[in-house]
């Protein structure tokens, strides 16, 4: 049974068609900026080992928006999102609430979960390097190098203000301080091969077309560009570029998330903590990681072939609340060294 998609216009219709009555039973609402056909498996199995039905509401924006408007009448129970930041802004703006569960502490390290137990992570995403195979011998790299001279003009990279870049800017920060952190963004910028900008197949693109030799982008655009049958163009792209994880002689390669919250006024709280433990088991998070070309939190979950094609990743342990806090100073330091000038 496929889960159920809402693109209704009216609030008032999606309401009544949740949780209008309690005549409905068995029931989780889903507000999710991950495309209904991503984790309409995922779901599936869910309701296939617990009868309990689920109905997702897919928002490209705006979703914390929209559950602060809607209030205590939300029928949000469980929000799907990716980024840190996204997570930790749905905490700060206060549209979710704690879980403390057992199952899901088990099954999801502490660094991939918030500290008072308000959003949780399922996979992770290498932010790695895109580096062409004919004109890059190294097979190493750290983020530190992306700095050196020997790079200029040959760097592809999207926006520094996208939530990827700011996360990986943020990581940079804990990790060498502000001071140092702001030197190193500046140095990338002087070898970028050209103004920043598109997504990160963009940046493979660039790298397949000989604009420059390095791209920043992550792990999970090459699993797609790989069996991108619509547009078979994007497999030469990936055919090009070999990945690279950095920093895996030290600290280890940063990691994004995506992640799963309880929403604050969950309607359907019971059955939602149900789907919240599905979702973070290993069962959960292998569906879900195979369906997105990502890596489980749980160390003993199995990645996909694909993913496994990419490489052995080391992820950085830097707990992403950690992150979650330097991304203010980040997004100021793209616009400090004028990263996107």
């Amino acid at each position: 049974m496929h889960a159920k998609s809402f693109y209704a216009a009216g609030l008032s219709a999606l309401i009544a068609a949740t949780v209008g009555t309690t005549a409905i039973a068995a029931e989780v609402n889903i507000y999710s900026y991950r495309q209904p056909d991503l984790i309409a498996p995922l779901l599936d199995a869910f309701t296939e080992e617990t009868g309990i039905k689920t109905n997702v509401l897919f928002l490209k924006k705006g979703l914390v928006e929209r559950l602060k408007a809607e209030g205590e009448n939300s029928p949000a129970d469980v929000i799907m999102t990716t980024d840190i930041g996204r997570l930790s802004g749905a905490k700060s703006e206060g549209v979710t609430q704690p879980v403390e569960n057992e199952a899901i502490n088990g099954a999801i390290p502490g660094s991939y979960r918030d500290p008072e137990g308000h959003w949780f992570g399922l996979t992770t995403r290498g932010r790695v390097i895109y580096a062409s195979k004919d004109r890059v011998d190294q097979d190493t790299i750290t983020y530190e190098e992306l700095a050196d001279p020997k790079w200029k003009g040959k760097i592809c990279i999207r926006s520094g203000q996208h939530a990827y870049n700011v996360a990986l800017i943020a990581s940079m920060i804990s990790h060498l301080g502000e001071e140092k952190a702001e030197t190193w963004l500046a140095s990338v910028k002087d070898n970028l091969a050209r103004k920043p900008g598109g997504n990160d197949r963009a940046q493979a693109k660039g790298v397949f077309a000989g604009e420059c030799d390095l791209g920043i982008g992550n792990t999970y655009y090459v699993g797609l560009m790989m069996t991108n049958e619509k547009e078979p163009e994007q497999k030469e792209w990936a055919n090009s570029i070999k990945v690279l994880f950095p920093n895996t002689g030290d600290r280890g390669t940063h990691v994004n998330i995506s992640g799963m919250a309880l929403a604050k006024n969950a309607p359907n709280r019971d059955d939602a903590i149900k789907l919240m433990e599905f979702l973070a088991s290993p069962k959960g998070q292998e569906i879900y990681a195979e369906q997105v070309f990502e890596y489980p939190v749980d160390p003993n979950a199995k990645a996909s072939d694909i993913v496994n094609s990419f490489g052995k990743i080391k992820p950085d342990t830097l707990g992403l609340d950690e992150i979650a806090k330097n991304r203010a100073a980040a997004s100021e330091l793209v616009d400090k060294v004028g990263f996107n000038n």
